[in-house]
Formats: structure tokens, sequence, C-alpha cells
């Protein structure tokens, strides 16, 4: 490093948390190797800029730490599909939404598919009435979050469980 750089103050943090103030980079640089650890700039853009010392292969490690448990901990949400028609016969149906409600209190959602083949496409009323039947029924452990919409030659509807943060 040229004299220019060295000459640069900077507000020094040592590695027990302890603010010395405004320093030369030297004085810091200085105080870093005689403590066998690193200097680490912190806040470039703060006039003057923070450095702390520390051992930054230690806070490397243990910032990942942090991140592998966070992703462990972070859940992952399920959608499983139920597939129908609108000639579907109402006994099918029962054991179809029977299923979602199994999957539906294990904490998944649930998309209700309706496919439309030849001439049912010209009657959606009839698959929409299906729909909201099945989502009356379920209603008790889940939520409609999206409503019943066309998407080509199906209608999609998407229920997924009651929680605290989508009651109504």
């Amino acid at each position: 490093m040229n004299d220019q750089i060295r000459a640069r103050e900077v507000r020094l943090i040592t590695d027990t948390n302890e603010n010395l103030g405004v320093v030369s980079l030297r004085e810091a640089l200085a105080m870093a190797e005689e403590r066998n650890l690193d200097l680490v700039e912190v806040s470039p853009n703060a006039k003057p800029p923070v450095c702390r010392i520390m051992d930054y292969g230690k806070f490397q490690y243990e910032q990942q730490r942090k991140a592998r448990k966070a992703r462990k901990q972070q859940k992952t949400v399920d959608v499983k599909e139920i597939q129908l028609r609108p000639k579907t016969d109402d006994h099918h149906i029962f054991y179809k939404v029977k299923q979602a409600r199994r999957w539906i209190s294990d904490g998944m959602k649930v998309k209700v598919r309706m496919r439309f083949r030849g001439r049912e496409i010209t009657y959606p009323e009839i698959a929409r009435e299906r729909l909201d039947k099945i989502a009356a029924e379920l209603e008790d452990i889940a939520v409609v979050e999206q409503r019943p919409n066309m998407d080509g030659n199906t209608m999609l509807m998407i229920l997924a469980p009651i929680t605290s943060k989508n009651k109504k």
C-alpha cells in the first residue's frame, strides 16, 4: 500500500466490541497484526470508514452456519393436485375431497383441476359449481387461495390450509 492510503483515518472497533475511536489506518493495521487477527472494513461509506479487528475466517464460518441453520428451519409447502372432469360422479368427488382433506390437514396446498374435453368447455358454469361445492366442503380447514379460473382447457382452483395469517 502506498503512503497516501496508509495516512487515512478509520473508526476502529476491537475484537471485544470496544470502540477505540478514530485512529490512523497504520495504527489499526499494527493493532490487528499484534493480536494475530484481521482488519476488516465494515462500513466503507461512513465518514471516516469503520473497521473492525476480527478473525475473518471464523466470521465467515459463523455466517455459513447461520445460513445453513436458516435453510434447515425453512418450511417448504408441497402442492398436491386433484384432477376431475365436469361429468365426474359425486361418489368419486367424495373420495377426492377426502384425500384433499388429509393433505390440507398435513399442511399441504391442494390444486383442484377440472379438465374439459370436447364440448364440455361450452358449459364452464357446471365446473365452477363443482369447484365451489368442493371449496364449501373443505371450508372448515381450508381457504380458497385462488378462485376458480379458466386456463386453456382446464379450470383451476387452489386451496390452502387455514393459518392465523390467512383467517378471515
